[in-house]
C-alpha cells in the first residue's frame, strides 16, 4: 500500500511545486518590469532643459551643440535620399533668400543655430522637413506647386519653427521613453504576443499625437516668423490647400491615426495665430 501511494503523493508535490515556481517567476518578472518602467519614467521626466525662446521646459537628452553636429552630419544623407540638391541655382538662391530673411529679421536670429536651406531635386515627393540644429529642406515637388514667395516663406517658417522648438530632440527622447516602456511590458508578460501588440499600438498612437502637437506648434511659429519678416501670413492657408490637394484631398485617414493634424484643424489654428500675432506687423 505504501509503495502504491508514494507515486501519487510525489505527483501532487511536484504539481504544487510547479505552480509555486511559475507564480514566483511571474512575480519576479513583474517586479523587474515595473522597476525598469520606473527607471525609464524617472530618466525621461527628470531630464529637462529650458528653451530660451519658447520658455518651455523640454525633455531632451541632446545639447544644442550636439543637435547642430547631428544635423550637419545627416544633411548629405538626407539630400541623397531625395536625389541630391536641385541643379537650378536661381531656385536655390530664392530658397536661401527667403530662409535668411525669416531668420535675420525675426526672433529666430536669437536661437543660435546656423541655419541652412536646401532645395532638393526630388520632383515626386511633396515634402519639406528640418533636421535638428538648423538644416531645412524642401523638395522640388513642393517648391514647384508654390505660387508666391510668401507661400515659400510659410513652408520654410514652419520648418524653422521645428528647429526653434527642438522638436527633433523632443521626439527622440519621447520615442526612447516609449521603447523603454515597451521593453518593460515585454519583460513583465514574458514576451506575450497579445500584450505586446496592445502595448505597441498604444505606443504608436502616443507618438503620433506627439507629432501632431509639434506640427501645430510649428504652424504657430511659422505665422509669427512670417509676420516679423514682413510676409503675408494668410498665404500659409493657401499652403495648406496645396498640401491637402497633393495628399489626394485629405479626409481618408482619421486624424488620430495620422502624424499630421487635419487640414481643417491646421487652417483654424493658423487663423488663431494670425490674430494672436497681429501686433507684430
Amino acid at each position: 500500500m505504501y509503495g502504491r501511494r508514494q507515486p501519487q503523493y510525489g505527483g501532487r508535490q511536484q504539481q504544487t511545486y510547479g505552480r509555486r515556481g511559475g507564480s514566483g517567476r511571474f512575480k519576479l518578472m513583474l517586479i523587474m518590469g515595473l522597476g525598469m518602467a520606473a527607471f525609464q519614467a524617472v530618466k525621461f521626466y527628470t531630464n529637462t532643459q529650458m528653451n530660451p525662446l519658447t520658455g518651455e521646459a523640454q525633455r531632451i537628452s541632446w545639447t544644442p551643440e550636439e543637435e547642430v553636429q547631428l544635423g550637419l552630419q545627416s544633411a548629405p544623407q538626407m539630400a541623397a535620399q531625395h536625389g541630391g540638391l536641385h541643379p537650378d541655382q536661381a531656385a536655390q538662391d530664392l530658397v536661401d533668400e527667403v530662409g535668411e530673411r525669416l531668420v535675420k529679421n525675426t526672433i529666430a536670429s536669437q536661437s543660435g543655430y546656423p541655419y541652412d536651406f536646401h532645395l532638393l531635386a526630388d520632383d515626386q515627393v511633396v515634402n519639406a522637413f528640418a533636421l535638428p540644429g538648423g538644416q531645412c529642406f524642401i523638395t522640388a515637388a513642393l517648391f514647384g506647386k508654390l505660387q508666391s514667395e510668401d507661400q515659400l516663406a510659410g513652408v520654410m517658417g514652419h520648418e524653422i519653427g521645428h528647429v526653434i522648438h527642438r522638436h527633433g530632440g523632443e521626439r527622440m527622447a519621447s520615442q526612447s521613453f516609449i521603447q523603454g516602456l515597451m521593453q518593460s511590458v515585454m519583460l513583465m508578460f514574458g514576451g506575450d504576443y497579445s500584450m505586446m501588440s496592445i502595448a505597441n499600438l498604444v505606443g504608436q498612437y502616443a507618438s503620433m499625437k506627439y507629432g501632431r502637437d509639434q506640427e501645430l506648434e510649428s504652424d504657430d511659429w511659422g505665422v509669427r516668423l512670417m509676420m516679423e519678416a514682413g510676409y503675408d501670413p494668410m498665404e500659409m492657408i493657401d499652403v495648406m490647400d496645396i498640401l491637402e490637394e497633393a495628399s489626394g484631398g485629405g479626409g481618408k485617414v482619421p486624424e488620430f491615426q495620422s502624424t499630421h493634424p487635419s487640414p481643417e484643424n491646421r487652417r483654424q489654428k493658423i487663423l488663431e495665430s494670425i490674430e494672436k500675432y497681429k501686433n507684430l506687423r
